[in-house]
């Protein structure tokens, strides 16, 4: 029995070693190969990337000067704009209409265009509607075209307040930013945003300070004001005065 037992340990030892020595399948080294190869292109990918995006990674980053916040030396130093005026036409809006007006169709603004319609008011001039301070003056993106923001300050009720004019779809810009301009002024001349629509001009009255470009159209009209309301009512201007004025230097008119 004792000769049987040993031969038969002997027998086991033999399979467990046939056992551990037994070669790894033709499955197992392709799984291997395939895990090596996508660690493999995993790493390349990873090297590929860091080596293009490094240099825009070290770049120093610099907002858009449509989404810079007015600086309180800005807002401090801006004149008083006594008066305000419509962009295109006349001083008070004469040889201009109103093609589709403030919160129509949801419109944040006034489509202004010269009375022979279509592109008869194509490269018009575009005035500045009071004293202020160019805040943009640029490409708008898809839409938009080129557009000009100008920042004013106005006192009202014994407070002083901010309102921004957009001259949306321009043409020809006139202006740069930072630039001072006058009431009457030339800033720009009307547009098609590239061929986009008919001649006109996009023309908003906004009560933000940050000059940011805006969706044109929108539900709630909040911080937007009635572009045409706003100068009826601040024109400082008697009811028979036509025809625009030659351009008035002094900072306060």
């Amino acid at each position: 029995m004792r000769a049987d037992e040993a031969r038969s340990a002997r027998d086991q030892n033999a399979h467990r070693a046939s056992v551990k020595m037994k070669p790894r399948t033709s499955k197992g080294r392709t799984a291997g190969r395939w895990v090596f190869l996508v660690l493999i292109f995993l790493i390349a990918l990873g090297a590929s990337l860091f080596f293009r995006l490094a240099p825009e990674l070290r770049r120093p980053r610099k907002i858009s000067p449509a989404f810079q916040i007015a600086s309180p030396i800005l807002l401090a130093g801006l004149p008083i704009a006594a008066r305000f005026d419509f962009p295109i036409g006349s001083e008070n809006g004469a040889f201009a209409y109103n093609a589709q007006p403030f919160t129509q169709n949801r419109h944040l603004g006034d489509d202004l265009n010269g009375i022979g319609g279509e592109n008869s008011d194509l490269g018009d001039p575009i005035f500045a509607v009071a004293n202020g301070e160019v805040l943009f003056a640029g490409e708008a993106g898809p839409g938009w075209g080129n557009v000009i923001i100008v920042l004013h300050a106005y006192e009202e009720n014994g407070a002083r307040k901010f309102v921004q004019s957009y001259y949306g779809h321009v043409e020809t810009i006139m202006v740069e930013r930072k630039q001072k301009v006058h009431r009457g002024e030339q800033i720009a001349t009307i547009g098609t945003a590239g061929g986009i629509y008919w001649a006109h001009l996009h023309f908003e009255m906004r009560e933000f300070t940050t000059p940011f470009i805006g969706p044109g159209y929108r539900d709630d009209p909040r911080g937007w004001i009635d572009p045409s309301a706003f100068i009826a009512a601040h024109r400082g201007a008697p009811d028979d005065d036509v025809g625009r004025q030659a351009l008035q230097v002094n900072p306060t008119r």
